[in-house]
């Protein structure tokens, strides 16, 4: 179905997004190069954790019913540290092993009486305080099995994996990991007003900005791999490169000529190389010409407003979160924000409105909306937090109205 009408929501443009966008494939990860890519498979304890009765602090394994029965003097019989097979207590009820942090708890030992709660006299002796008499049994003890069980599932697929989920996927055992395939992003900025950052620049043309503010959102993302790429306005330029972009990279984003000026020549060359439309348009502001489709070879083409503010938006309101479910990353339930001051917007549009966020009186998130006079002005997100969404069926919105709040990347 193609969707014209041009009055889609960003909620309606979202669901339809999600909708066509295909599953990246899963594939076999070494758990050195894990970090940052989202997990397919549940990771589960391959045994008991911890796998034994773990002592908690450095001191000395005793009986508790020995402290019970009155006894304050111990004899040091060995030491035991971690790392080594567990020792065991003799069976006098003065015996004590001198134990370290991490190790296995001995045989026969059910407490551990720590360094601070003994006095070490001469020889192999040591005298415990009455705070120490007062400790029972499992004292400084993580009882095997405490944490977790053997099977029990640590981390679900849909996490995206940072340092603690490979903590716990090396714990497990884990070497390799089942992981969504890292996507390859081709970017393509549209324009004969275009120039190399480092080229010189007439009073006429202007500084590629688009797609290094684009691959460098993605990467913040956990999406490193793009390529960015430059179009004139040129038919036959743009089909060849277009053709081999689509042909080549799993998703395509392209910045400019999807509005209805004379030389926005990509809707229709997508169409000429079936890509299918999705939809055309949407009810907000900015990013109202943003375009939306899918290949004949299933990658997903993103065509973006060529003003700045505009291609960033759309990028974190609708390519980061479409990448994401893609990747089968779990979806989190959105932030909240309250305006700090009130806002009104005429026309019936929604609007993604650049704010800056702070803390209220009450722990509160409140959005400030930012003075960002028009979809050019790069500079003026510098200062900014983020973006709040604001419905199109009201065009008041008083002081602590609750809206949806997207950070930037």
């Amino acid at each position: 179905m193609r969707y014209n009408r041009g009055v889609l929501s960003p909620a309606e443009a979202e669901k339809l997004i999600f909708a066509n966008i295909p599953l990246f494939a899963r594939e076999d990860c070494p758990l050195a190069s894990a970090n940052g890519r989202v997990l397919r498979g549940d990771l589960r304890t391959d045994r008991d954790l911890p796998p034994f009765d773990r002592v908690m602090m450095d001191g000395y394994a005793v009986r508790a019913s020995a402290l019970a029965a009155g006894v304050r003097r111990f004899r040091i019989g060995a030491i035991q540290a971690a790392g080594r097979a567990p020792l065991a207590l003799d069976e006098s009820a003065d015996a004590c092993i001198e134990i370290m942090t991490g190790a296995v708890l001995p045989a026969g030992a059910d407490c551990v009486v720590p360094y601070e709660e003994a006095s070490r006299g001469e020889g192999d002796g040591i005298a415990v305080s009455d705070a120490g008499a007062a400790m029972g049994p499992g004292h400084s003890v993580n009882l095997r099995g405490a944490d977790h069980r053997a099977g029990e599932v640590l981390v679900r697929a849909g996490a995206r994996l940072t340092g603690r989920e490979i903590a716990v996927a090396a714990s497990c055992g884990y070497a390799t990991l089942s992981v969504s395939h890292a996507p390859r992003i081709g970017i393509l900025s549209t324009g004969d007003e275009l120039v190399e950052v480092d080229a010189p620049v007439a009073p006429h043309q202007i500084r590629r900005s688009n797609d290094r503010a684009l691959r460098a959102a993605l990467a913040a993302a956990g999406y490193p791999g793009s390529e960015c790429f430059h179009l004139r306005d040129d038919r036959d330029e743009i089909e060849h490169l277009l053709w081999h972009t689509v042909a080549e990279f799993d998703v395509v984003l392209v910045t400019g000529g999807v509005s209805k000026g004379k030389f926005d020549l990509l809707p229709a060359e997508l169409d000429r190389q079936r890509v299918r439309k999705i939809f055309h348009g949407l009810a907000q502001r900015p990013g109202k010409p943003f375009w939306f489709g899918i290949s004949s070879r299933m990658t997903p083409v993103f065509a973006l407003p060529g003003n700045p503010v505009s291609a960033y938006t759309c990028l974190c309101r609708y390519v980061v979160p479409a990448l994401d479910h893609a990747s089968g990353l779990t979806a989190r339930l959105p932030l909240l924000a309250a305006l700090a001051t009130p806002v009104e917007f005429k026309p019936r549009l929604a609007r993604l409105l650049p704010v800056t966020v702070a803390s209220g009186p009450g722990a509160e998130l409140l959005a400030t909306p930012a003075d960002v006079e028009t979809s050019d002005d790069f500079g003026g997100l510098v200062d900014t937090d983020g973006f709040v969404e604001l419905p199109a069926e009201q065009d008041r919105f008083p002081a602590g109205y609750v809206a949806v709040y997207r950070p930037w990347l």
